[in-house]
């Protein structure tokens, strides 16, 4: 049973979403991962996600570069949150993707974190702290990693 769906546009994006994958295995919570694109296999991406909620899924994660149509029709498909990863393109750094991603029309809600893998590690942090609203191991985990985050950058030294 999969809490996190992630789905991308293409197998490329995977390098991108190491960053999702380590961040989700770090918490041990478990997740499906699937290439389904928006584009090139609309019925059966359409298909995948209205079946997901009736194996566990209650977060998507969505990577896609160009266009990046994938979070808004995953978006368009459910009532479950979508969080959206804009893919660092050649063409245009990603620009393309963002925008892709953060345009959704009124009622078609998807949140879109940053370009690339700041972007995906943030992707999997924001699903985890949309399940940690209802389960206390996720928030307790949550409180953990922000505090080690705190005492790393306390207790930075600088050489001078």
């Amino acid at each position: 049973m999969s809490k996190i769906s992630i789905i991308m546009g293409s197998a490329s994006d995977l390098e991108t979403v190491n960053e999702t994958i380590n961040v989700l295995k770090s918490f041990e919570v478990s997740f499906e991962i699937k290439v389904l694109s928006a584009h090139r296999a609309p019925k059966d991406l359409a298909q995948y996600v209205e079946a997901a909620p009736k194996k566990g899924t209650r977060v998507f994660i969505c990577a896609a570069g160009g266009a990046a149509a994938l979070a808004g029709v995953v978006a368009a498909h459910t009532v479950l949150p979508v969080v959206g990863i804009p893919i660092e393109t050649k063409s245009l750094k990603g620009m393309d993707s963002l925008l892709s991603t953060v345009q959704m029309p009124a009622g078609v809600p998807v949140a879109s974190m940053a370009i690339g893998r700041a972007g995906a590690r943030n992707a999997a942090l924001f699903a985890l702290e949309i399940l940690g609203v209802s389960d206390t191991k996720i928030a307790d985990k949550l409180i953990k990693y922000k505090k080690q985050m705190r005492l790393k950058i306390k207790n930075t030294k600088l050489g001078r």
